[in-house]
């Protein structure tokens, strides 16, 4: 099958290789994006006049209103020659019932467990569905913010997962048993890591029927080229493709899924109207999940999603910052998600008309009608009979109360028809209709409303599914505590240090250590997180702080110490293990560049690498030290006065080994190479080789390990690679998933002894 490609459809990736800087507006200043280069290659995203309609000016333009829109749809779809051929797919329908998506986060600890080495799907589930209810698909995110801390591209990382590509689809196969569908990302902007020597749409589809997953979502994308379509479906494992924003051309013929990602919306008022889905408007039966993430009250977009019948994507872990759905925002997506599950045909209703009359100020309503009858659809009864069907109407509406009270009394006006049943699905109740007096064929339903809440209606004359009744059951009870009860505060969460006992004390430097003195000390150092920024939970939390944030300052009084005088080097790991025999259990990428248990020749004085922070420790314990505290670390570098680099207050390229454009990495530097580059303490090798292990950090979802020292290799094209820095006060903050994950090409260590 060939597609047309797509009509005035533009690949972002174009725009992030651009030589011009942009400034995108889609961040509050709170969460503007850090670049540690001062370059912001980034596209700005479409606003939400270019992917919403507004609605109605009042009540009594709506019908015109509506006239509009109509006619607008079919000029649309006659200028990009719409064929909807890819939702009629019975391979690909599954995506007309995803209404609650999880991002979930390969480092997320409800997903792997490090000590037993396997995935632990149902701890996840079990922790997620507890508090939004059941999910209909997963997006498992393993790539940014660790991509490009070495040559690996995104398609290594996912192929270097714990179990590799087995594990990997054992871990798909137990979402499957859950019913729930995987999504992988793609990430187009990823063209400065290793060459993978094939077009992306073809090793992405093969490496995902490989692990046996279900969709792509495509990051920083809103139009999906249609090579991925022919990709997947040349060989037979039909994908669903799923931009990160709203498609607006000829891609959503082939694009089922999509999400409508409010980063475009943040810092912009959402307006009391509810505004329209273009998308969901353009094609019904295209599947948009509502995601939007740095808000704290999510009031705004989960009655928007409601309102379209459209789902949600969950993001909260972002990135290692916890940013969970505070418990009003969680408790209204569990209900409407599984009203929305149970009424799924209702919501790809081609005849859907938003912004449906209603009886109440501030209460706003779409309608979605289902004709039925004795037979599946009207071609079929014909062919079959003779005859036309005889169907019968049922109507489905979703509603929000914008207003900030609870409204009660009559709601909706409909006609007053024999034999038909009214359901309060919201509250899991039946409705008895108030016929109207006035003798004009009208009725009412009557309902109440909670502020800023939710109601749903159902009209039928058929008698209801059993899931729908199971439903009213769960409703009824559940609605008996008001949204209104569950809290709306959100809430930071805590983070730990991991504890680093202390060695025994040295009375003099042993080999190849230097002793820094006792000392007062201004501990002052920023995050260089590329998201996040300046909100309490953002990169970490030293043991003196109320909370993890961005920027940290701390006067400290520092005992003396040794520490290494360079990072351990090949030959002085090889000593290590001949002496102990050591050998991980977690081994995968253990001394990744090493072949046949030696390093490569020529590389006695180059820092180890590919050793996990665990590997770190297990040989500072075998030398009777320990790793370094991040302030020991930075203290050793730059003394007490504050210098910005080891050497002095300015950047000298002379004083450290050049950088590392990649694709692929070079070997690095031996580790004495730039006796210039010293710090005033006489410790060599701090910046610009290796990053270098320090402390560990836990929160109940993330382990992460602050880095420092800056590597060498930095991948070109993107801000979004993982960060380098050279300054003394920034640092770098690593997630960590498993031993043999956690290994890389750029990463080594020194270690400290603590002095008498």
């Amino acid at each position: 099958m060939k597609l047309r490609p797509a009509v005035n459809g533009f690949f972002i990736l174009a725009t992030i290789l651009a030589n011009t800087i942009s400034f995108a507006d889609e961040w509050k200043p709170r969460h503007d994006l850090v670049s540690h280069t001062g370059v912001m290659n980034l596209t700005e995203p479409p606003p939400p006049s270019e992917v919403f309609f507004s609605g109605p000016a009042s009540r009594s333009e709506q019908r015109g209103w509506l006239e509009g829109l109509k006619a607008g749809r079919r000029d649309r779809r006659t200028l990009l020659r719409y064929d909807g051929a890819q939702y009629d797919r019975p391979d690909l329908q599954w995506t007309q019932r995803i209404f609650s998506q999880v991002q979930v986060l390969i480092w997320d600890r409800s997903l792997y467990d490090p000590e037993r080495g396997e995935y632990t799907v149902e701890r996840f589930l079990s922790v997620t569905e507890s508090r939004i209810g059941p999910i209909d698909a997963v997006l498992i995110w393993h790539v940014y913010p660790n991509l490009g801390v070495d040559d690996r591209n995104q398609f290594d990382l996912l192929r270097d997962l714990p179990g590799g590509v087995a594990g990997v689809r054992g871990m798909v196969e137990q979402f499957h048993r859950h019913g729930v569908k995987v999504f992988f990302p793609l990430l187009v902007w990823d063209l400065g890591t290793r060459n993978e020597g094939a077009a992306s749409a073809t090793v992405m589809a093969q490496l995902l029927k490989d692990v046996g997953a279900d969709g792509i979502n495509f990051d920083t994308l809103e139009s999906v080229p249609p090579g991925f379509r022919e990709a997947s479906d040349a060989i037979g494992h039909p994908l669903a493709l799923e931009p990160q924003f709203q498609p607006r051309d000829a891609s959503l013929a082939w694009t089922n899924i999509s999400w409508n990602d409010w980063v475009t919306c943040e810092g912009k008022q959402y307006p009391f109207v509810p505004m329209v889905s273009k998308n969901k408007w353009m094609e019904p039966r295209h599947t948009v999940n509502v995601t939007d993430r740095y808000t704290r009250d999510k009031t705004d977009s989960l009655q928007h999603s409601f309102f379209n019948g459209q789902g949600y994507a969950t993001l909260e872990n972002l990135w290692g910052f916890w940013y969970e759905n505070n418990p009003r925002d969680a408790e209204a997506l569990l209900r409407f998600t599984r009203i929305e599950r149970a009424m799924a045909d209702y919501l790809i209703s081609a005849d859907w008309e938003p912004h449906a009359p209603v009886l109440q100020s501030g209460v706003f309503a779409s309608r979605f009608p289902r004709s039925s009858g004795s037979c599946a659809t009207a071609k079929l009864c014909q062919a079959e009979t003779g005859h036309s069907p005889v169907t019968t109407q049922s109507v489905f509406w979703t509603m929000v109360n914008r207003n900030e009270y609870d409204v009660s009394g009559a709601e909706i006006e409909v006609a007053n028809e024999t034999g038909m049943h009214y359901y309060d699905l919201w509250h899991g109740t039946q409705l008895k209709p108030l016929v109207s007096e006035a003798g004009d064929g009208k009725a009412m339903l009557s309902f109440d409303l909670e502020g800023l809440g939710y109601g749903a209606v159902l009209a039928t004359k058929e008698k209801l599914d059993p899931s729908i009744e199971k439903l009213l059951s769960y409703m009824a009870e559940r609605s008996r505590r008001p949204l209104a009860s569950y809290s709306r505060e959100w809430k930071a969460v805590p983070q730990t240090l991991v504890e680093m006992p202390s060695t025994t004390t040295a009375p003099s430097a042993p080999e190849g250590m230097v002793r820094i003195p006792e000392g007062d000390y201004d501990f002052q150092v920023s995050g260089i997180e590329i998201e996040g920024g300046n909100d309490p939970g953002a990169d970490v939390q030293y043991p003196w702080e109320a909370s993890a944030r961005r920027f940290h300052s701390h006067r400290m009084h520092l005992h003396s110490f040794y520490i290494d005088r360079t990072p351990v080097t090949n030959a002085e790991f090889k000593k290590f293990l001949n002496a102990t025999r050591h050998h991980p259990k977690d081994d995968h990428n253990f001394l990744r560049a090493w072949q046949n248990g030696d390093y490569p020749a020529g590389w006695d004085n180059k820092p180890v690498t590919w050793v996990s922070i665990e590997d770190a420790r297990a040989y500072a314990a075998w030398e009777h030290k320990r790793l370094p505290h991040e302030w020991e670390w930075q203290y050793a570098a730059q003394s007490n006065d504050g210098r910005p680099f080891p050497w002095g207050k300015e950047m000298s390229s002379q004083n450290l080994p050049p950088v590392d454009a990649g694709p692929a990495m070079h070997p690095l530097a031996d580790v004495n190479s730039f006796p210039n580059g010293a710090s005033l303490f006489g410790v060599l090798d701090l910046v610009g080789n290796v990053s270098q292990w320090t402390d560990e950090y836990r929160d109940p979802h993330t382990r992460a390990a602050v880095v420092r020292g800056g590597a060498s290799y930095q991948p070109m094209g993107s801000i979004w690679y993982f960060p380098q820095t050279y300054r003394l006060d920034e640092h770098q903050k690593y997630l960590l998933m498993s031993p043999g994950h956690d290994r890389a090409g750029t990463i080594g260590f020194r270690c400290v002894v603590d002095a008498e």
